[in-house]
């Protein structure tokens, strides 16, 4: 019994991390650099909590394309 059921909570533990560690899309990091501008601005514009995470938002997508070769229609960056 406990040989069929530690395989499973390796595959949902597995599940979970691969589900919360997909990368934002586009719009979400547009969206975070208006709201960042928007903090720059009006410092009551926004919670220090959601500026924290689209601040990291903004780096991920940084070193993400950094590390691209391709842009998001496949023509060559270099």
């Amino acid at each position: 019994m406990i040989a069929v059921i530690r395989p499973v909570f390796v595959v949902a533990a597995f599940a979970a991390i691969v589900s919360s560690a997909h990368a934002e899309d586009r719009a979400v990091l547009v969206h975070c650099k208006a709201m960042v501008e928007r903090a720059s601005k009006d410092a009551a514009s926004a919670s220090e909590a959601e500026l924290s995470r689209c601040r990291q938002i903004i780096r991920e997508w940084a070193l993400r394309d950094a590390r691209m070769t391709v842009d998001e229609q496949g023509r060559p960056l270099r």
